[in-house]
């Protein structure tokens, strides 16, 4: 059995000598293609792979079909929208995602740009704290639980809306669950975003829903562009003065936010969020482990395509 690495973006090395052990301790062939330049390298290298691991790689029908072999995908990491789930299924190939081995570096992260917003982006001038502030957060899965946890050490007031997890779960954790994303926006002076890319929430982030955050208002996007939308923000931006948008995804129209709202806006030049060493290591093995569970014993724990 030959597992590829395909990746655009690469595995720290140590993280490479992690799933190099775990591949090859099952019998199995290791291959690397990193950062390839061609979508034709890719094509080319899975020819003959019986699985593959990835990052933020784009499997499409394109690679399904040049793959024949293939029986596994394991996305390195939580979100899978870069995986075409229906070609997947089609061909019979299983897809799975790693949870919650990005979670602590994503929350880190969040935090990290919610102390520089509310800090004025370090600009000289006195900002406010965020011990004793509401803090809402808009999906409870992994990464919304540890943004939960560094809350609590730092004081916050914390409230969370999930569509998917029970309110006993939250409550029992110590967060105040709501009953919709409008009573979220409307309570909470920062709201920290972690939902998926999905036809229900691609632009919902809209201006109704975030108009109704209190003044002086900080919206945290750690999940995915698409969930933004990003006309109705702009507009919104420049109707309220008063609110700052943080993001470790960058808008297509970046350019517009920066011009328009300087000392408001602020975007990672490039996804961050589970750029660690800790993270790298921890969601490149997990992968391994995954595909060797699936192909020894049939293991499916984490896939997310229908068979």
């Amino acid at each position: 059995m030959k597992v590829l690495v395909a990746t655009e973006k690469p595995f720290a090395k140590v993280a490479v000598d992690g799933i190099r052990k775990e591949v090859e301790a099952a019998g199995y062939e290791l291959a690397l293609l990193e950062k390839y330049t061609e979508k034709a390298q890719l094509l080319e290298a899975v020819k003959d792979a019986n699985a593959i691991i990835i990052r933020s790689d784009v499997i499409d029908n394109e690679v399904f079909d040049a793959a024949p072999e293939l029986k596994i995908v394991v996305r390195a990491g939580a979100g899978y929208d870069n995986v075409d789930l229906e070609a997947s299924t089609a061909h019979g190939v299983c897809v799975m995602n790693t949870p919650g081995q990005n979670s602590n570096a994503v929350a880190e992260l969040a935090f990290g740009m919610m102390i520089m917003a509310v800090r004025n982006f370090y600009d000289g001038k006195s900002g406010t704290e965020l011990m004793g502030k509401k803090l809402g957060i808009h999906a409870y899965g992994n990464v919304g639980r540890n943004v939960a946890r560094i809350a609590k050490g730092i004081g916050m007031d914390i409230y969370a809306y999930d569509t998917y997890c029970p309110k006993e779960v939250m409550e029992a954790d110590g967060i105040k669950p709501v009953d919709s994303a409008e009573e979220l926006y409307a309570t909470c002076n920062v709201v920290s975003l972690h939902i998926p890319a999905t036809a229900e929430t691609k632009n919902s982030i809209n201006y109704d829903l975030v108009n109704r955050m209190p003044k002086n208002g900080l919206l945290v996007n750690t999940a995915r562009k698409e969930v933004i939308n990003e006309a109705d923000l702009l507009r919104l931006m420049n109707d309220r003065p008063d609110l700052k948008y943080v993001t470790d995804i960058m808008p297509a129209h970046h350019e517009e936010f920066a011009d328009h709202f300087p000392g408001r806006y602020f975007s990672t030049p490039k996804k961050m969020g589970a750029q660690t060493a800790e993270a790298n290591i921890n969601a490149g093995i997990a992968a391994a482990r995954q595909i060797v569970g699936f192909l020894k014993d049939g293991c499916e724990k984490f896939r997310v395509n229908k068979k």
